[in-house]
């Protein structure tokens, strides 16, 4: 565990407090306390993020850190417009999950700048990146609806707000298309850096490997979603154990040597 004394870890640690003590309110009855300390930790994260990028001089998505942190700071708005839009609710369950992915940005990944490695000096390096990003945090949302569903705790009260399953549904479908997009800009990627659309990478395989489970989540529900609601839910939540290997596991373990390893 790494405690940051800088003003990088000072205003990391804020929105961690932020989101917290939102998170807090929240389940204690007191919903627009909640969203304000919601709202003020997200304007947190966007200083955190803004003032790591004029420190490393480029969009700060190189790292574990930087990752785990840009995560912390596009949940809040993706979270207004999936209640705004897709009608989703659990502000409270984005409270917390807004709290554990900042965590490891705060308390586990070292914060020192490191020099973009060639790799990485492309056009196409925010792009991939962020459309990865997009799609994780819409599919963590997902699975935590997932979890409302499994547990079978009562649906959202309000009637504009779909139910758990439903919800599954819309957020796997609107996050879809950023994890296919992610998987091809990274294989052109690939093509332009190294010479090959498909290296057979580690991280490129996991990536694939989370790109299917989803494919057979659409599969599943189509077929047998209606009689077996449960197993959507499953499949939702083995989609997030197969990013968490793909962003985790793949890029810090020493059994998944690869071209990513930089991610480190």
């Amino acid at each position: 565990m790494e405690i940051k004394y800088n003003l990088q870890g000072y205003l990391v640690y804020i929105t961690l407090a932020a989101y917290a003590l939102a998170f807090l309110a929240t389940i204690a009855r007191q919903k627009n306390f909640g969203r304000v300390l919601y709202v003020a930790g997200f304007f947190v994260a966007v200083a955190a993020f803004g003032y790591r990028w004029q420190h490393v001089k480029h969009i700060p998505l190189q790292n574990m850190f930087e990752v785990f942190l840009c995560l912390g700071m596009i949940l809040p708005p993706i979270s207004l417009f999936c209640r705004l839009i897709l009608h989703v609710g659990a502000e409270g369950a984005d409270m917390l999950i807004g709290f554990i992915i900042l965590f490891p940005a705060g308390f586990i990944f070292h914060s020192e700048p490191q020099n973009l490695p060639p790799a990485l000096q492309s056009w196409l390096f925010a792009p991939h990146v962020a459309v990865y990003m997009l799609s994780y945090v819409l599919m963590a949302k997902a699975a935590a609806q997932a979890v409302g569903q499994l547990v079978k705790s009562s649906g959202p009260s309000n009637p504009e707000l779909v139910g758990y399953e439903g919800a599954t549904y819309r957020m796997i479908c609107f996050g879809f298309p950023f994890l296919t997009l992610g998987l091809i800009s990274g294989s052109y990627w690939g093509k332009y850096a190294w010479g090959d659309f498909w290296g057979w990478d580690p991280k490129e395989l996991w990536s694939l490997v989370s790109w299917l489970v989803y494919l057979g989540y659409y599969h599943f529900r189509y077929m047998f979603g209606k009689k077996h609601a449960w197993m959507n839910s499953a499949i939702a939540l083995l989609g997030l154990l197969a990013i968490i290997i793909t962003l985790l596991w793949v890029n810090l373990s020493k059994l998944f040597p690869g071209l990513h390893s930089y991610a480190s």
